[in-house]
């Protein structure tokens, strides 16, 4: 029997650069309130969202990833020939074939790059993150952009009062690459699929096509039931992430949760016990719930405002439908 050749990898993997995209269309809660029966005081009070960015005619799935992962390929200090391989995690782009990726990489000038889509809702900006770091370290690749990309209001009822003022559009985009010292902890991860309807859509696309359902699959969701699972469950997660990644929630400079709610990450400060010295990400006040590119938009959004700085030490988590979840410590670029 033959021994077989492996590759060796880098040491450790870190995050080089972050890009982002938010649509040009900013939308008021007024606005959202001409199709459902709200107020803005209620909007602010359930979720702490002012407004959020909903995508136009142009600003596809595809479009808004290649211009986030620009930003983050001209930042990290590369060129396009010199990614290895592109990891876009989405729910909302239109096409079942080919992958979203694979676009990217033609319109960011990585051709030839491999590319591939990945479905894990909330959660795959994380999933993505701990693969590519495992993936570089096991030398499958040298540099790596994950992108984190919806166009959610694509698959919302803008009549439906549960969901239509949560949801929007945006995009954003990490490099990862070697590293002497570990810039990514380890990942902790998990799904539990006895779940699966707390956050789903209303249909199939088959069965919308064969007359099963007259009207077109969107977005449904039992609010209270993700509510409960996310500030039950997430801080055990999130512990585990500490421990593994051998520090404390006091060794941490900045949170950054997948921007769900504002109440949820109210309940996640509390639980964890944060210290105060903690910067927490809040893009979702006039960013919205953008599903796998919340955590990505926040992040470029306080290393742009100053409210976080390169080399501070965060913790990311993320969670949504599956229900999935995801959580790792990061340094930031």
């Amino acid at each position: 029997m033959p021994t077989l050749n492996t590759v060796a990898g880098a040491k450790h993997a870190r995050i080089y650069s972050v890009g982002s995209y938010r649509p040009r269309r900013a939308v008021t809660n007024a606005e959202v309130c001409e199709l459902i029966d709200s107020s803005d005081e209620w909007i602010r009070e359930r979720s702490g969202i002012t407004e959020r960015r909903w995508a136009g005619e142009g600003e596809s799935v595809v479009y808004m990833a290649a211009e986030a992962a620009k930003v983050a390929i001209e930042r990290a200090g590369i060129s396009a020939s010199d990614v290895g391989l592109i990891m876009l995690a989405t729910v909302s782009h239109p096409y079942a074939f080919p992958s979203a990726a694979v676009e990217v990489g033609d319109l960011i000038g990585a051709r030839g790059a491999p590319a591939f889509d990945l479905s894990a809702a909330c959660a795959g900006f994380c999933f993505g993150v701990g693969m590519a770091a495992d993936l570089i370290r096991g030398g499958s690749a040298k540099f790596i952009v994950v992108v984190g990309v919806e166009r959610l209001t694509d698959y919302v009822d803008k009549h439906d009062r549960g969901t239509a003022f949560i949801f929007a559009d945006g995009a954003g985009a990490v490099v990862i690459g070697p590293s002497e010292t570990a810039g990514i902890g380890p990942t902790v991860w998990g799904g539990d699929g006895s779940q699966k309807d707390a956050i789903t859509v209303s249909a199939s696309m088959t069965d919308y096509r064969d007359g099963i359902v007259s009207e077109y699959p969107t977005t449904v969701m039992a609010g209270q039931q993700v509510f409960r699972w996310a500030v039950g469950e997430m801080p055990k997660a999130i512990n585990q992430a500490l421990e593994i990644a051998g520090i404390t929630a006091a060794d941490l400079d900045v949170f950054i949760p997948h921007q769900a709610n504002n109440r949820i990450t109210d309940a996640l400060v509390r639980a964890l016990d944060l210290p105060e010295k903690v910067k927490v990400a809040r893009d979702i006040i006039t960013t919205g719930n953008t599903s796998a590119a919340s955590i990505p938009l926040a992040m470029d959004a306080m290393l742009q405002s100053g409210e976080a700085k390169s080399g501070d030490t965060a913790l990311l988590v993320g969670f949504g439908s599956g229900l999935v979840h995801a959580a790792q410590v990061v340094t930031l670029p």
